[in-house]
C-alpha cells in the first residue's frame, strides 16, 4: 500500500507519521497492492484532525476523525475505514466476484460548464473524476463509504444514463434519473 502523509499548517514529530503508517498499513489485508492511502493532518481549536482516504479499485473509503490527541485520532480513522468494510462486507465481495473494481471508465466527465453565461455564481472549484457504470446499490455504497449526501454515476440498468442518488432527510434515498 502507498502511503501519503499531508500535515496542514502544522509540522508532526516523526513518530507520529511512524505510528500512522503502522496503523494505515494493517489495512493492507483488505486490499491488493495498488492500494493508495492520503492521510491528512492538521489542527483547529486544539482538536486534532486526522483524514484518512483509501483508494484501492476504483473504491473510495473516507474518515475524518477528531480528538485531543492525534495518536487517538489516527486510531479512530484507521477503526472508522475497518468499520465501513466490516458493515459492507458481503456488498463489497460481491462487487470483487462481479468483476466491478476491474471495470474502467471509457470518458471522463466534468460538472463545471465550458462556458460560464453569469458572472453571479464563480467556481471556487472543479472536480473531475471517470465514472464508471454501476448498479444503484453500488452507488449508493459508494456513496456511504465516502460518508457523502449524494453521488452521481453511470446507471447500469439505464444503458449508462447518467444518475445521482441522494441521501433523503426523511431517511431512505432518492434517485434522480437523466430523462434523455
Amino acid at each position: 500500500m502507498k502511503i501519503q502523509f499531508l500535515e496542514k499548517k502544522l509540522n508532526l514529530p516523526g513518530n507520529v507519521r511512524a505510528y500512522a503508517e503502522k496503523k494505515v498499513t494493517k489495512l493492507e489485508r483488505y486490499f491488493r497492492e495498488d492500494a493508495e492511502a492520503l492521510v491528512a493532518f492538521s489542527v483547529e481549536k486544539n482538536r486534532n484532525i486526522v483524514e484518512l482516504t483509501v483508494h484501492a479499485a476504483n473504491t473510495f473509503f473516507r474518515a475524518s476523525e477528531s480528538t485531543s490527541d492525534m495518536f487517538a485520532s489516527i486510531d479512530a480513522a484507521v477503526a472508522t475505514i475497518e468499520g465501513q468494510i466490516r458493515k459492507n462486507k458481503t456488498r463489497l465481495a460481491r462487487r470483487i466476484r462481479q468483476d466491478a473494481f476491474v471495470r474502467t471508465p471509457e470518458t471522463v466527465s466534468s460538472f463545471a460548464p465550458e462556458d460560464p453565461e453569469e458572472e453571479e455564481f464563480p467556481l471556487i472549484r472543479t472536480k473531475q473524476f471517470p465514472m464508471k457504470p454501476m448498479t444503484r446499490d453500488e452507488a449508493i455504497l459508494q456513496m456511504n463509504l465516502l460518508e457523502h449526501n449524494f453521488f452521481a454515476f453511470r446507471d447500469e440498468d439505464a444503458n449508462g444514463a447518467f444518475a445521482v442518488v441522494y441521501r433523503r432527510h426523511s431517511g431512505g434515498y432518492g434517485i434522480i434519473e437523466d430523462m434523455g
